[in-house]
């Protein structure tokens, strides 16, 4: 089974120390004490590394083995294993520990690791905070008000936000919900431009509630906003030179 995986040879390399060639590769605890990666223990208040466990500090007799590319190598004693990962010059690393038997792949665990935090901050960076602003109405607004809190909502949606619009109603208002809903389907179709309806009115005790979002995300505002000034800005420049 292992001859056909053309990335390894030399079967007598068996015999070779367990070392790895270079440091931190055959899981000893470094100084200190601190957990090893792949060496799951508890830490301070009972909390447990959820690091993978990697080369020695594999402890079952086997691993179904997952080649550096992706290619299923098949099912092997973790010595094998561990012999093809230091004659590649890569870890073995346990991806899938409950699995029977668990399943191991060959990679360059620092270089994983490098790579899954520059995407983790990626994604960190592109992610926008949701943030709903609120307008509340009466149901019976004057023309003059209506206007004004229009206002307010279309400047949230510009800016990427979401807006809670909420209809209070009082006394006998509340036997007339139909003018809520009138209400809250002519500010929909005002700003329909800016947002769309994503939670149609329905009432809430004595109010009735709508959410508009904006077309486009709060990070996307951002951008353009950014944009727009460094245009200002060079604008500004070559009418000063």
């Amino acid at each position: 089974m292992l001859a056909g995986f053309s990335l390894f040879g030399d079967p007598d390399a068996a015999g070779r120390p367990d070392g790895f060639g270079s440091p931190g590769r055959t899981g000893r605890p470094p100084p200190g004490g601190r957990p090893v990666p792949g060496n799951p223990r508890k830490l301070g208040r009972g909390l447990i590394s959820a690091e993978p466990r990697i080369n020695d500090r594999i402890r079952v007799p086997e691993v179904r083995l997952v080649g550096p590319n992706g290619e299923q190598v098949g099912i092997v004693s973790v010595q094998d294993a561990l012999r093809l990962a230091q004659e590649s010059d890569l870890d073995l690393v346990e991806v899938a520990p409950t699995a029977r038997p668990p399943v191991a792949k060959l990679m360059d665990y620092g270089k994983f690791k490098y790579e899954s935090a520059v995407k983790a901050r990626e994604s960190r960076k592109n992610q926008s905070n949701t943030i709903i602003k609120e307008i509340k109405l009466r149901p019976k607004i004057d023309p003059h008000d209506y206007e004004t809190k229009k206002g307010h909502v279309v400047r949230f949606l510009k800016s990427g936000d979401k807006v809670k619009v909420t209809i209070m109603f009082r006394g006998r208002e509340q036997s007339r919900p139909e003018l809520g809903r009138r209400l809250l389907a002519r500010l929909a179709e005002d700003v329909q431009d800016l947002g769309t309806v994503e939670s149609q009115p329905k009432q809430d005790g004595r109010n009735m509630v709508m959410v508009i979002g904006p077309h486009k995300r709060r990070s996307e505002h951002k951008a353009e906003a950014r944009a727009a000034a460094g245009d200002r800005t060079r604008r500004q420049q070559r009418e000063q030179a």
